[in-house]
């Protein structure tokens, strides 16, 4: 462990949000030390958005969250809390040391010295604290290495058996090698290569591997993420065929580009990975990461619906024949997913115009024209849809008038 000079980076830490007003309202920590510890002092160091602000205490943390009262809340097995403060959310652990009784095995903690706490990480660039209150209160340890590591812009693990003992580490640093541009140190990229070949990651849980490719999936750019899950070769080792090719990067850059703010990203990126993967295990595979149900079902009909959906819009000319070609329940996700795959004009027009297009009549305005519950109801009220879509049916007595008359003779 290191020590390096930083007189300002304490000022910085106490600076982002909800940091201050924590150690305020805990008052002296005794002779505990409060660090800001992991991602949050490397981007600090970097310049960088500070995303999650993760503090470990030395020393129980049950006391600590005492004093913050009911704004704090206890989690799990590992002695972690977050803090609601200020608006913002701040997480606390314990510092701790593990023990893996297993390779892929959740670990066995025990109470640790900061230091200690430091060395239980994924890569040294992310085993850096600096310390807010308590002993050594401004210094900054890091990890031997650490400070060199993050010079240089690359990723380290802080020992041999570290994708052993945790394997999504694999994940994490496919994560990590996207979102800081950062270089794999040549060592650590012959031990990934290694874990990999042994199937380290079958010694983790599918739900554990299923979630760390959904956090890949919400990164600033996620395609930039699953391009080098790729180059580690981490896809085939999940499943034959899965992955992004480097033809699928270009597809999900573009479907991603069409995909409104509501849209989830990870919808996309789960269809096209499953793409190369035989279909009869798709849904298998979906089961194995443990995915949402909602995730699961929409995935599934996305990788099955969008080659015929695009074939669909590329033919359709009036608005009608392009929302036809999406379907009555279609989902962003697919129509932006068909747009990438060759029809990005009608694709668009769907998401931003078409699917927000609402009859000002329903069915209840029919049953009361006499026209009964059944197949005739439904057709009137597409047939109106249609005729609203292409401007033949603007008012609420066009369309009134419209689903009438075809109702009347599906009846």
């Amino acid at each position: 462990m290191e020590i390096f000079p930083e007189p300002e980076l304490r000022a910085r830490a106490l600076a982002l949000p909800g940091v201050a007003g924590l150690l305020d309202r805990l008052g002296d920590p005794g002779s505990d030390r409060i660090a800001l510890v992991g991602g949050a002092v490397r981007d600090l160091l970097l310049g960088e958005r500070v995303f999650d602000v993760d503090l470990a205490v030395e020393g129980p943390v049950e006391p600590v969250l005492a004093r913050l009262g009911a704004s704090a809340r206890l989690h799990g097995r590992f002695g972690t809390a977050s803090v609601q403060i200020d608006g913002a959310v701040v997480d606390l652990a314990r510092t701790r040391r593990e023990r893996y009784a297993r390779p892929g095995a959740l670990p066995d903690v025990e109470p640790a010295s900061l230091e200690e706490d430091l060395a239980r990480r994924d890569f040294t660039v992310n085993a850096m604290a600096v310390v807010l209150r308590g002993v050594g209160e401004g210094e900054l340890f890091g990890a031997a290495d650490a400070r060199q590591d993050l010079e240089a812009r690359r990723l380290r693990v802080l020992h041999p058996g570290s994708f052993s003992d945790d394997p999504t580490r694999l994940l994490r640093l496919a994560r990590y090698r996207a979102r800081l541009g950062f270089d794999v140190e040549p060592g650590t990229r012959e031990l990934a290569e290694d874990a990999i070949a042994g199937s380290a990651l079958g010694t983790v849980s599918g739900a554990r591997v299923g979630n760390e490719l959904r956090l890949l999936s919400a990164e600033d750019d996620p395609v930039a993420g699953w391009q080098a899950l790729g180059e580690l070769g981490l896809g085939a080792a999940i499943e034959a065929g899965f992955g992004l090719s480097p033809g699928d990067l270009d597809v999900a850059r573009r479907a991603l580009a069409l995909l409104p703010a509501e849209g989830r990203s990870d919808v996309i990126l789960l269809a096209l990975a499953l793409h190369g993967v035989a279909a009869e295990r798709r849904a298998e595979l979906m089961d194995r990461l443990a995915m949402p149900a909602r995730l699961r079902d929409d995935v599934l009909a996305v990788v099955l619906r969008a080659p015929s959906v695009a074939e669909d819009l590329r033919r359709a000319d009036r608005p009608s024949e392009i929302a036809g070609a999406a379907g009555p329940k279609a989902i962003p996700e697919l129509v932006a997913l068909a747009g990438a795959l060759g029809a990005e004009e009608p694709a668009r027009e769907w998401l931003d115009r078409l699917r927000q297009v609402r009859l000002a009549i329903d069915g209840d305005d029919l049953r009361a024209a006499g026209v009964r519950p059944g197949p005739a109801l439904g057709a009137g009220l597409a047939a109106a849809r249609a005729a609203l879509l292409d401007g033949r049916a603007i008012t609420r007595e066009d369309q009134l008038a419209e689903a009438l008359r075809v109702a009347q003779d599906a009846g």
